[in-house]
């Protein structure tokens, strides 16, 4: 029924966006033949708009996995570095947050880690929306960050390094065996800014599937059981993503734009001191205001690793309107 409901969906959106060209392609014929300039520029606006809209189409119609449509979480670890990786990875946490909200996605706090000084070890993000893991799945990788540390007092420029790891939320259409026997649960008092129940009771649970060395965390809740349900769920969604790398790097072993995308690969630079620039190191994107990167605007690069990832190269330009 959810196929059908998002057939559907499809079919009645496309039979609008083709009255919607109609329409304005009609304003700005109508708009030169009266002269009214008025009117000419409104089919303009409008065909703008179905440009941007015709852009996000074709990105979406790479989204062919079988998880892609689900919501997914994100996992932010620091590298080496101490404060200035910890401080980065919090910085990358509300990246993808702000990402998420721009995209209308729901962002809820799964775990959290605080550094020791400022910034966070580890974090968790569960974003919840259609095709929220098809459009961050690439993602996954090293991200390095390189400025002036404001943690130096002699103000030296310093490279930082954080890793990002997305994977999909299991739904039912998806079947995962996991042995309990293979995994080991800790159950631990959670980490936070205070509150009833917090920092009193064991309720944080994290999990260790033995075999893998996946490790999973969730403090979320108060109730140690809902904790315990909901790292159960993104151990099985850990592994099913670590299966679909398995069967990927097979496939692309011979292929030349192969896309390294897993832990200890680094995908994209943030720089901002000497100069500002953000490069993607597997597309070639780069954008020159890194602060708007980091407020969440990532469409470009998603787009172009999307495209990379499913035919090894950039999609199809859609022409400007002038």
């Amino acid at each position: 029924m959810r196929e059908r409901t998002e057939l559907e969906d499809r079919l009645t959106s496309i039979s609008r966006f083709e009255s919607e060209l109609d329409d304005a392609i009609t304003l700005v014929e109508l708009g030169e033949s009266e002269g009214d300039a008025a009117t000419e520029q409104e089919g303009i606006v409008a065909l703008k708009g179905l440009v941007a809209e015709a852009r996000r189409r074709q990105i979406e119609a790479l989204f062919a996995g079988e998880a892609d449509a689900n919501d997914t979480f994100l996992e932010v670890h620091s590298g080496a570095g101490g404060t200035e990786s910890q401080d980065w990875a919090r910085m990358l946490l509300r990246m993808y947050a702000r990402w998420a909200e721009r995209h209308k996605f729901k962002v809820e706090y799964i775990e959290e880690t605080a550094g020791e000084e400022a910034g966070v070890k580890s974090g968790t993000l569960l974003i919840k929306g259609h095709n929220a893991h098809g459009w961050s799945k690439t993602e996954s990788g090293v991200h390095r960050l390189v400025r002036i540390s404001p943690f130096d007092s002699n103000a030296r420029r310093h490279t930082s390094f954080a890793s990002v790891w997305v994977y999909p939320v299991i739904d039912d259409k998806i079947d995962i065996q996991v042995n309990e026997s293979d995994c080991r649960i800790d159950t631990y008092r959670s980490s936070g800014a205070g509150g009833q129940h917090v920092n009193t009771t064991d309720s944080a649970v994290r999990i260790t599937h033995i075999p893998s060395g996946i490790v999973v965390a969730c403090q979320a809740e108060r109730s140690q059981h809902k904790n315990r349900a909901t790292a159960w769920n993104m151990l099985r969604a850990r592994l099913y993503e670590v299966e679909l790398e398995k069967r990927e790097a097979e496939a692309n072993a011979t292929a030349a734009s192969k896309t390294d995308i897993g832990w200890g690969h680094q995908i994209r630079s943030y720089v901002l001191q000497p100069y500002q620039l953000v490069k993607d190191l597997r597309t070639g994107v780069t954008s020159g205001t890194p602060d708007d990167v980091l407020d969440g605007d990532l469409d470009d690069f998603m787009e172009a690793a999307l495209a990379q990832r499913v035919h090894g190269g950039g999609p199809e330009k859609v022409e400007d309107v002038d």
